[in-house]
């Protein structure tokens, strides 16, 4: 469902072509052929974008060109077909199939998530990931309890927790006499986007207000003398601390690959022994993501010195003094990250911190995407969509044509 190297239509977009120059069959030919190569899993080789004539238009040559339906019928689509081809400044539309017919988008939700999270939370809005005191810091010493307290940001990694250590080393703290505790009650805690999915699969994390490494853990194996040597870490550019929270066990047996459960407060998984081979790795999603933000803080805190006791997740409304504050960088650049990545925790948590800014979820994303249907409906000309997540994860979700087109031209030709 997802087409981030499609030339053909990027044409339109960046080369500023009027659509009345060049024929409609012409620009669908264009898309069938696109969508032909993606069904076979190979992006096109070469972009079709025309090179500049005199005069400041484009030189089209002309062709004969058959029908919608043949040139559909000719790409070797399977299944339900539906398009519009529309003016992008006016919203003409010149063509379409199927326009009403309710599609699952998959990551095309992304797109109105995008609008959605920029219209109610504006361009510049930054998340804050905080370090809070309960009591004063005396002679290196807090007497009280730190807490560490999310903010619903998507991108914050183990980087970002280091320079936080770093800050409260620089803050003067060296011993938390108290208890260290951590909060992500900004976001609901939600297990997984769809609980239908196997539990193995990193794009289908646990979504919190603490979120880190895009809740996932890195899992890599190395075989050894006596079977293989494994770890499991939090890493990022700069630190790779190993991580207890969430624990791995090689079992003897081909299938499933991987089997999961809560136990003992952690992620504890088994993979199978014979799909490992000699080595290699791969990011598992998180499942307890304020532990296991909770103690990659604490042992990035202990690497500076700064001693303190295993975490323990609390609830509710944060208070106390603000001793170290992280922001995230705007909101502008984490969603173009989102649709260039097009990572499903992005869009949940500036989906579900947007609807909280608009009154509350109901502590579901399926309230929380209700929301943005509604929204969609009221500013968009959404007459038909229906959403369930914001990141089309969930094969619920449907979308029309006319609606995505409706959406694109709303929004303006040079908009957001």
């Amino acid at each position: 469902m997802e087409f981030p190297h499609c030339p053909h239509v990027q044409i339109l977009v960046k080369s500023g072509i009027m659509i009345k120059n060049i024929s409609r069959r012409i620009i669908l030919a264009s898309l069938m052929a696109s969508a032909a190569d993606f069904a076979l899993a190979g992006a096109p080789k070469t972009s079709i974008r025309p090179a500049p004539r005199g005069g400041g238009g484009v030189d089209v040559p002309k062709r004969n060109v058959s029908s919608a339906a043949a040139l559909i019928k000719g790409a070797g689509l399977g299944g339900k077909t539906a398009f519009v081809v529309a003016d992008a400044r006016t919203g003409q539309v010149l063509e379409s199939k199927g326009a009403n017919l309710k599609m699952p988008p998959a990551s095309v939700t992304k797109t109105i998530t995008t609008l959605y999270a920029l219209n109610t939370l504006g361009g510049g809005y930054r998340f804050k990931t905080r370090l809070m005191a309960t009591g004063p810091v005396k002679n290196g010493k807090l007497q009280g309890d730190l807490v560490l307290v999310g903010g619903g940001d998507p991108t914050l990694d183990t980087d970002a927790l280091a320079g936080m250590a770093k800050q409260l080393k620089q803050a003067g703290v060296r011993e938390v006499t108290g208890g260290f505790r951590v909060n992500g009650s900004a976001l609901p805690y939600i297990r997984s986007i769809d609980p239908s999915q196997p539990d193995h699969l990193g794009y289908n994390p646990s979504i919190n207000g603490l979120n880190l490494n895009f809740n996932r853990v890195h899992f890599e194996w190395k075989r050894a003398a006596n079977g293989y040597q494994l770890t499991m870490d939090a890493r990022s550019k700069h630190y790779r601390p190993l991580v207890s929270i969430a624990k791995m066990r090689v079992v003897n047996r081909d299938l499933p690959v991987y089997t999961y459960k809560s136990a003992g407060g952690r992620d504890s998984w088994t993979v199978a022994r014979s799909a490992l081979g000699k080595g290699g790795s791969r990011w598992l999603p998180v499942r307890k993501p304020n532990m296991y933000g909770g103690e990659v803080f604490r042992s990035l805190a202990r690497s500076f010195g700064i001693t303190m006791p295993a975490p323990k997740e609390i609830k509710g409304p944060a208070t106390g003094t603000v001793l170290v504050q992280h922001q995230s960088d705007n909101l502008t650049e984490i969603l173009r990250g989102l649709l260039k990545y097009s990572n499903n925790l992005t869009a949940e948590s500036v989906g579900l911190t947007a609807s909280a800014a608009r009154g509350g979820t109901g502590g579901s994303l399926r309230a929380s995407a209700q929301k943005m249907t509604a929204w969609q409906a009221a500013n968009l000309n959404g007459k038909s969509s229906n959403f369930v997540d914001h990141s089309g994860l969930e094969v619920q979700t449907h979308l029309t044509a006319s609606d995505m087109v409706a959406a694109l031209v709303k929004d303006g030709a040079n908009g957001h």
